[in-house]
Formats: C-alpha cells, structure tokens, sequence
C-alpha cells in the first residue's frame, strides 16, 4: 500500500472541521452506503457552499432523474471505466447491483459498446458515454441512435449525468480521496 499516494485535502469530517450540519449529513450519507465514513461527503463538505449547491443537483441525477436507474449506472460505471477512477467504480459497482445491473452485465460495461451480449439501447448509452467523456462530443449518427432509445429530457440529462461523473471523477483522483470500503 505504500504506492498509494495520501488524500491531498483532510478526510476528516470532524464537527468542528465542517460544521454541524455537513457533519450530520456525512454521518447520514456513510449510513446510506453502509461504510464507517463517507469520504467523498467528508472532503467535499469542507467547502460548504459547494458541497450545497453539488448535493441537490448530484441527488436529482442519481435519485430522482428521468432516465431509468439501469441505464444511469451504466452511464456511470461507464465514466469511472473510463476515468479509471476506483472510488467511483466502487461505490458504483455496488449500487449498480440494487438497479439490476449484475455482474455479468458490469463487465460488458467494462468491454464497450461492442461486447456481446448487450441491448441496442445499453450500446447506444455506451457509446453516446465514450464519445462524449473522449471526444468532448457525441457524433451525429451517434446521437441519432441514441435519440431512438431517449427522449428530449433523457438527453439533456444523458448529457449533465456524464459530465457529472466525468468531473466527480477526475476530482476523485486529483484530490486522492481513500476508499470507503477495504475491497
């Protein structure tokens, strides 16, 4: 473990580090994922206004959005493949199985928008993700495909949902945030 490079900013959600509020919401949020600390939660709630102004739109796109919970995870996990960034997959990989998206299907995530065994739609999300996180864009014909599986709000949030996890990403890995779970 010695190549691992420590956190750039504290981890600690102290009360008197984040305020009693943040504090209560880092303790609800490790409940909610069923983890000692909710990292993530505990550095960004170091930074209060932002971590307010994240949290509601980051809940709407993983909670609450129009796209069905199957296909957001595969967006997501998609992004954390991408990215390699292991704290999203982490915390991903798990919730993704409570939205019915197995093991099996993970790993085709994992392969690409050309593994086998996927469905027109998982392959359209899967390569609308690659084009948009790798390109900054998504092709034309890529997007008429997608179009045919999404509707007008499904693609705007298609969109917001992958630039969100492509920026949580890329925070996760600048700021070396620990794991929340040993595996």
């Amino acid at each position: 473990m010695s190549d691992i490079e420590p956190a750039r900013v504290p981890v600690s959600s102290g009360l008197r580090d984040v305020g009693p509020i943040n504090w209560l919401i880092c303790r609800l949020g490790a409940r909610g994922i069923r983890a000692p600390q909710f990292q993530l939660f505990n550095v960004l709630s170091r930074h209060s206004l932002l971590f307010w102004s994240w949290l509601p739109f980051s809940g709407v796109l993983l909670y609450w959005g129009r796209l069905p919970r199957p296909d957001a995870e595969t967006v997501i996990l998609r992004v954390g493949a991408l990215r390699d960034c292991e704290y999203e997959l982490q915390q991903h990989r798990r919730l993704a199985r409570s939205r019915g998206v197995d093991a099996e299907l993970q790993e085709r995530i994992f392969a690409g928008p050309d593994a086998a065994g996927l469905t027109d739609r998982q392959r359209a999300l899967l390569r609308a993700t690659d084009e948009f996180i790798l390109n900054r864009e998504i092709s034309a014909p890529t997007w008429a495909e997608l179009t045919k599986h999404l509707d007008t709000r499904q693609q705007i949030e298609f969109c917001l949902l992958a630039a969100q996890y492509d920026g949580l990403s890329a925070t996760m890995n600048t700021l070396k945030i620990p794991l929340d779970f040993p595996d």
